[in-house]
């Protein structure tokens, strides 16, 4: 099953939530991205059904495998654009938005080939 781009945010906030505070539960990730608790049960459940998360019996909230590997993937897009759209003069406020914007809507083959020109000119940003 393809994941939407709000499946893709929820995964990385699981992710960034778990680096922060190891545990996860369904009221952080909702106080992290201001949405209600039954808007976060619902897209919880989902994620649940469809493989991307586990919910151990204390309600702790964890990514499988395949979870984890939609989340860092929407992590490292998100970091490298902000950095880029940072380095070229976006305030950072403004990039961080952008760059979730822009990650959710490129394909593998574009954001590698901005990934390794980056990489390769680092020195003029």
């Amino acid at each position: 099953m393809d994941i939407h781009e709000s499946g893709e945010d929820y995964l990385e906030t699981i992710l960034m939530l778990e680096s922060r505070t190891g545990a996860v539960r369904s009221i952080d990730i909702a106080t992290e991205l201001g949405y209600s608790k039954p808007s976060i049960s619902i897209a919880m459940r989902r994620l649940r059904e469809n493989g991307y998360i586990d919910v151990d019996e204390h309600k702790d909230i964890r990514l499988t495998d395949r979870g984890r590997e939609v989340a860092n993937r929407m992590y490292e897009r998100h970091l490298l654009l902000t950095e880029i759209l940072t380095a070229l003069g976006v305030p950072e406020e403004n990039a961080a938005r952008e760059a979730c914007k822009i990650e959710h809507d490129i394909s593998a083959e574009t954001f590698s080939c901005i990934k390794s020109f980056y990489e390769r000119n680092r020195e003029l940003f």
